[in-house]
């Protein structure tokens, strides 16, 4: 009986909750992607679904390996960040779906910062954060004075933004391509420091950026859970109409809410084109997917600032898994497909948490009748 006790227990701690919910969703999404792959071509399926989870670990040599899991580091850093903006604005009651807007806008700031003016790296950074932060502010001042759905706002800029910065970048692209220049070959104090990371990882565009989205984390955390600030952005999204009543700034919070979500999103763009470890396509007609991938990472995590750099790490391990199965067997974008399929199942933890619950409350409740 004491042991049920503890058990049920247990059961209803959310971090246990969200650490069950997100194993089962990964499992499931593991399971959709290998039924794919056996559709496909059975033969080499299970090699394939080992090949995604291996990643960096399906190299033989110890520095390929090293070296492949810097890159998976390179690319964490960003979705980590896109991942905060998402939990930061629904943790206030809002949802940030324009992540990928603001990410966007953070990236074009931080390129022009470095190839048009060659500012400083430090400059760079803090112009990405800006331009997320006023992207993210637009849609905070559309909901709280016109009460403008935050989401329908966000998506008009998500486009707006992206053609926006494809015209600003225009005038840095390499003449022989459709990229913008390297930062390495025509502004190098605009790369981010890379504290001796690159020759740990022997790969070059490690950075500063992995440190610094961490400790992002650490401080989001105690700002939504140790501050008055958090503790009223927190109420306002609760209830505005009671936070209003009770003296709290409920449109100032709701600004301030999706300019820091957006900063967050504009941050995390310029850790991955400041390590110069990948162009700008100035001709590009589609947003990165970064920013709604950090919607998932978000969720995966269960909405906490350090579960979020444990599922965006997974995230980024998958997709670069991905790259590793037999295009020989399967076509390119089989790849894509099964990170996609368990990126998807990733977004179902809080629908896993809440069955969970349910099904906790029916059997305590069947209990109380017997014991009645």
């Amino acid at each position: 009986m004491q042991a049920s006790k503890e058990r049920s227990s247990l059961l209803r701690k959310p971090g246990f909750q969200t650490l069950l919910a997100s194993l089962v969703c990964i499992i499931l999404g593991v399971l959709v992607g290998y039924i794919a792959l056996l559709i496909i071509n059975p033969a080499g399926a299970t090699e394939a679904i080992m090949d995604v989870l291996k990643n960096f670990w399906a190299y033989s040599k110890p520095e390929k390996q090293l070296k492949n899991f810097g890159v998976t580091l390179v690319t964490t850093a960003p979705l980590l960040m896109c991942s905060l903006s998402v939990l930061f604005a629904y943790k206030v009651g809002l949802f940030n779906i324009g992540a990928a807007g603001q990410y966007v806008a953070g990236a074009g700031a931080s390129i022009f910062c470095a190839l048009a003016l060659h500012m400083p790296w430090y400059l760079c950074l803090i112009a990405a954060v800006l331009a997320g932060a006023l992207l993210g502010a637009i849609s905070g001042i559309l909901k709280a004075y016109r009460n403008v759905n935050e989401v329908i706002s966000c998506i008009m800029l998500n486009w707006i933004s992206l053609y926006l910065v494809n015209t600003l970048l225009a005038p840095v692209k390499n003449p022989t391509g459709k990229d913008t220049f390297t930062i390495t070959s025509q502004s190098a104090q605009s790369l981010l420091p890379t504290l001796g990371l690159n020759n740990v990882f022997n790969q070059k565009n490690v950075t500063l950026a992995i440190p610094l989205a961490i400790l992002m984390c650490v401080l989001i955390w105690v700002l939504l859970n140790k501050t008055q600030l958090g503790y009223e952005l927190r109420a306002t999204g609760l209830n505005k109409n009671a936070a209003k009543y009770s003296g709290m700034r409920d449109r100032f919070n709701i600004i301030l809410t999706m300019a820091i979500a957006g900063g967050l999103a504009g941050m995390g763009a310029a850790m991955l084109y400041l390590s110069d470890f990948e162009q700008w396509a100035v001709t590009q007609a589609s947003v990165p997917a970064m920013g709604f991938n950090g919607i998932a990472a978000a969720f995966l995590g269960g909405l906490n600032p350090i579960g979020a750099i444990f599922s965006s790490y997974f995230i980024q391990h998958i997709t670069r898994g991905g790259a590793n199965v037999n295009m020989n067997m399967y076509c390119a974008q089989i790849s894509d497909l099964i990170s996609s399929v368990i990126i998807y199942m990733c977004s179902f933890v809080l629908f896993m948490k809440q069955f969970m619950n349910r099904r906790l409350d029916a059997k305590d409740n069947k209990k109380g009748g017997r014991n009645a």
